[in-house]
């Protein structure tokens, strides 16, 4: 089971309850979403990096040759 914690900060009070079922639903679907995004993000890197090697230079000369 998730809980959910919300503070409200002007009262100080602090509520802990159990997700609903959209809840967790959302937080899944965000969840694989952003694994999904580290995912590209790392390929994309690799990629850059690969790319950077095979022309034999390092990213500060391809920055200053895109500039």
């Amino acid at each position: 089971m998730s809980i959910i914690k919300i503070h409200n900060a002007e009262t100080n009070e602090v509520i802990e309850r159990e997700m609903t079922e959209a809840e967790i639903t959302e937080w899944d679907i965000k969840k694989a979403a952003a694994g999904k995004q580290a995912e590209a993000a790392a390929k994309a890197a690799a990629a850059k990096a690969a790319l950077l090697e095979k022309l034999g230079i390092t990213e500060d000369e391809a920055k200053l040759l895109l500039s």
